[in-house]
């Protein structure tokens, strides 16, 4: 097609003032656009509808407003302690909450407020021993706590800060609703950075990753879990502590994406009495039990594998008066079902002492309803009473039944158990270890730690003791010199 030449000028002018109003339009949502080689180009910016939302197209929960509600409830715990440092480490899970060097022991671990009183849940290896607690909140104000109560079994614990106004308490949830792939998050401390946020899901429940403890029920999660976590709040989306976080799976002592924490339902149970009390009274009922598996249903005659096989009835125990047998399936004890056989050590330890309960067992293929009165648990490991030979460097706490077990003595073996032997004393010139069980001394049996302290007392300081131990099978006597110098 010809123009003319005034004709094609207008149009050119025209166009050329076209492109200058849309560069000026799209230079409203624009940042920048990149005019040379190499430098970098910036996408449009988008507004959100509404200008509030955070959440993103594939629905991922916005954890930013949960965040700034629940962090003044959660605090840092750091502890100092007299005694020397040690690191234990079992089958690869770590407390992941400490620091570790020689001298004097330091730690660093989470908690959270649950009372507007100054009350504090923590883990019980965070405050373990410590002989001096600090509590610092989220605005970085810094208080010495009171140990009010601990239990090593479950390891909960609870502290208090006294004087202090508008405290913030979480609230808490319940860990039984918790469903596999639910979003969680954690609040906490890692490696001393205050109010550290990490999220992931809930990767399984029930987890036991103590075979010797019965009262293990954890949440597993892969929300990161690192040293200075311990004892910080597990949260749901709405806002609830559905867990304490306590311990990691970790070859390196790092966060590798599998994590645990005690649900808040069983700290239920646990911290009014911590709060009250100081300690827990768990109810006992007296039998050794293992799971139900499909051959051992079969071969009973069971209609489902489950319940709780009785492997071993103990002696002088409630069970034992209410004729409970060796090869009996508990399926039921105070009307609660027992599915697994691990569910059974926690239910009764949450029944009353004194408590007239019915149990539902299978005996020979036939279901029946025997009544038993549940006593008290014994002290056991964790709860007994310790004793400091401060001279010979050593510890020892009674020797208990649950401990005869773990240490694979025969029943009614007495003595006190070897708990720590201080380097270079000298019960570590005499070759004691940790878990020796010490049978007499001199010539004369021991059978508990305040017996044993008191054998001790007739001995002067530059006496040798005699000693004979049990390790094993096999028994020895030592002689523990006194210190040289």
């Amino acid at each position: 097609m010809n123009l003319s030449r005034p004709v094609l000028v207008t149009v050119l002018l025209c166009g050329a003032l076209i492109g200058v109003a849309l560069t000026m339009l799209l230079g409203r949502e624009s940042v920048s656009v990149a005019t040379a080689p190499g430098e970098p180009v910036l996408l449009p910016v988008t507004a959100s509808a509404g200008g509030a939302s955070r959440t993103n197209e594939l629905g991922l929960p916005d954890f930013t407003k949960l965040v700034e509600r629940l962090k003044p409830s959660v605090v840092n715990i750091s502890t100092q302690s007299d005694e020397a440092s040690r690191l234990t480490r079992r089958h690869g899970f770590v407390d992941p909450f400490e620091f570790y060097f020689r001298g004097p022991r330091r730690s660093l671990g989470s908690g959270f407020i649950f009372d507007g009183e100054g009350y504090i849940i923590t883990n019980h290896h965070v405050v373990e021993d410590a002989s001096k607690i600090v509590v610092k909140l989220a605005d970085g104000e810094e208080h010495e706590a009171e140990l009010i109560g601990s239990d090593a079994k479950t390891d909960l614990a609870v502290i208090k800060i006294d004087a202090v106004e508008g405290l913030e308490p979480i609230s808490l949830g319940d860990s039984s609703n918790l469903a596999v792939g639910e979003w969680v998050l954690t609040i906490g401390n890692p490696f001393g950075l205050d109010n550290t946020v990490t999220a992931g899901i809930v990767s399984a429940k029930g987890r036991q990753i103590n075979r010797r403890n019965p009262y293990d029920d954890f949440i597993q999660t892969d929300a990161a879990i690192n040293p200075g976590n311990s004892g910080g709040p597990l949260v749901n989306l709405a806002g609830q502590v559905v867990g304490i976080n306590t311990a990691i799976f970790s070859s390196s002592g790092g966060n590798i994406g599998i994590g645990f924490a005690i649900p808040i339902n069983m700290a239920r149970q646990i911290v009014p009495q911590l709060k009250a009390d100081g300690h827990v009274t768990r109810g006992w009922f007296g039998v050794k039990i293992q799971p139900v598996d499909d051959d051992i249903a079969a071969s009973l005659d069971l209609p489902a594998a489950s319940g709780a096989l009785v492997a071993e009835v103990f002696a002088d125990s409630p069970a034992a008066d209410a004729e409970i047998m060796v090869g009996d399936v508990i399926v039921e004890f105070d009307s609660v079902e027992v599915p697994e056989s691990g569910d059974l050590p926690t239910i009764v330890a949450a029944t009353p002492v004194g408590k007239q309960v019915k149990v539902v067992l299978i005996r020979a293929g036939k279901r029946q309803s025997i009544d038993v009165t549940v006593g008290k648990l014994r002290d056991g490991a964790g709860e007994a009473r310790t004793v400091k030979a401060g001279a010979l460097g050593l510890s020892v706490q009674d020797l208990t039944a649950e401990l005869i077990e773990q240490l694979g003595l025969e029943e009614g073996a007495s003595g006190v158990v070897v708990t720590s032997v201080e380097t270079g004393s000298p019960a570590d010139e005499a070759g004691l270890h940790p878990g020796d069980v010490i049978e007499m001394v001199g010539n004369r049996s021991v059978e508990s730690a305040d017996h044993f302290r008191e054998r001790l007392s007739v001995f002067g300081e530059e006496e040798s003791v005699l000693v004979l131990v049990r390790r094993g099978s096999q028994t020895l006597f030592r002689v523990i010199k006194p210190a040289r110098g």
